[in-house]
């Protein structure tokens, strides 16, 4: 067979539980952003846009609604007979039962078939939950400029704030001389984003002696430390540009927020680097009589009645008269009711708010259930959900299901509470 230069393999199995009810029923990668694409649309569009037609999408976690959105790649071109896009699940290898993956590099190895059946030179390891935009070809020539054994993209990031990271310290020409997880006392600001291209023959060998250790291998705690004892050469390739892990409740609503400054620090309408989805055609976006929009994107089929500040409208979202929404996000198909006011809050999909429904207001208190997740003062509506006429609704809320009146306490949720019905 043919040798391909590189394949990219995207792990896009994680539950993402940080984000909370936006993923009770999607994995973190399938979860809508900026509007009209999802999570995933970014990687994926990179790697076209990059020059790499062979990716494997590695699924776990509620993999319908990504599988239904990748489909067979069309919007990536990555409809490709020799290549293209390939969903990989956990799956059957012997005997009775199969196997899920236990970590990342556990993943990879669990598919060294699909990878040695594309006989790659190199392999590009990416996340499915970040938002950024990359030439992994740049990367690439980085990589075999050096003859290096792993590239690890990284990001330079306030020293302050090191210690959250895995962090890279280097010598000359950015070698890799050691890997530290989270320090204490940081000794450089590298941080790794979990982007990795391997010389495919070494890191092969790496994935089949590490599983004999490790069951839950993976490629921070284990496969580049291992590299780094043998004293293989790995580099550090430094990111210049916007990236974001959207994987909290704050910084999913932040990241989104960046996208409607006057000059946006990550723009989705540069020509020479776009960001492909896969979205259906929906009629032109209406805004009625005495509607006012400001600072806002509003995607295709959208219809204002009302008044939208800062927030970003996904396709077929209906703003109802008398109603206003600031600094909030709500995603396709979901109603806000007349005379409604939605402050800092995030609404899941097909979600009908009431009339006279005011969201986010009150004290920000943090979510009594989970108040790791929801502290920074958004209420989050999740998918599906109805919300009565008529009730208040403080900060930190978490709101899921067909709620009805009698479940708001004289109309009122305070600050910090949840309803929940069909968890």
């Amino acid at each position: 067979m043919r040798k391909k230069e590189m394949i990219a393999m995207l792990l896009a199995g994680g539950q993402g539980s940080r984000l909370g009810v936006l993923t009770r029923k999607v994995a973190k990668p399938a979860v809508t952003y900026g509007g009209r694409y999802r999570i995933i649309d970014f990687p994926l569009s990179n790697c076209i846009n990059s020059g790499v037609d062979t990716v494997g999408v590695l699924t776990q976690y509620q993999p319908l609604r990504l599988n239904q959105h990748i489909g067979i790649g069309i919007p990536w071109d990555l409809d490709r007979r020799n290549g293209g896009v390939t969903i990989l699940a956990p799956h059957v290898k012997g005997g009775d039962s199969g196997e899920w993956f236990m970590g990342t590099a556990n993943a990879i190895y669990q598919n060294i078939d699909f990878i040695d059946s594309n006989n790659p030179e190199y392999v590009l390891i990416l996340s499915g939950d970040h938002i950024y935009k990359m030439d992994y070809s740049a990367m690439l020539q980085f990589h075999k400029d050096r003859g290096a054994s792993a590239t690890i993209a990284v990001l330079e990031v306030p020293m302050e704030e090191a210690s959250r990271f895995g962090i890279m310290n280097t010598e000359a020409e950015d070698k890799i001389y050691e890997f530290e997880e989270k320090p204490e006392n940081p000794k450089s600001n590298l941080a790794s984003m979990g982007i990795y291209i391997f010389t495919w023959d070494r890191l092969r060998e790496a994935l089949l002696e590490d599983n004999q250790v490790h069951a839950d291998s993976d490629f921070g705690k284990h496969i580049i430390p291992k590299m780094l004892d043998e004293g293989q050469p790995l580099y550090a390739y430094r990111f210049q540009g916007y990236w974001k892990d959207v994987g909290t409740i704050e910084s999913y609503w932040e990241s989104n927020m960046d996208l409607i400054r006057a000059l946006p620090e990550f723009n989705l309408y540069e020509d020479f680097w776009k960001i492909y989805t896969n979205s259906d055609h929906q009629p032109p976006q209406y805004t009625a009589p005495g509607a006012k929009v400001k600072e806002s994107l509003i995607t295709d089929g959208c219809e204002i009645y009302g008044e939208v500040y800062r927030s970003i409208l996904g396709p077929g979202v209906i703003v109802k008269k008398g109603a206003v929404v600031r600094d909030s996000i709500i995603m396709c198909d979901s109603v806000i009711g007349e005379n409604s006011v939605l402050d800092r809050t995030i609404v899941d999909e097909e979600c009908t708010i009431g009339d006279g429904v005011q969201i986010g207001v009150g004290e920000n208190a943090p979510n009594e259930a989970k108040p790791n997740i929801y502290y920074s003062g958004i209420s989050v509506v999740g998918v599906k959900t109805t919300v009565p006429n008529h009730v208040t609704i403080g900060k930190n809320c978490v709101i899921y299901g067909e709620t009805a009146f009698e479940d708001y306490p004289e109309g009122k949720l305070e600050s910090g509470k949840s309803v929940t019905r069909g968890m």
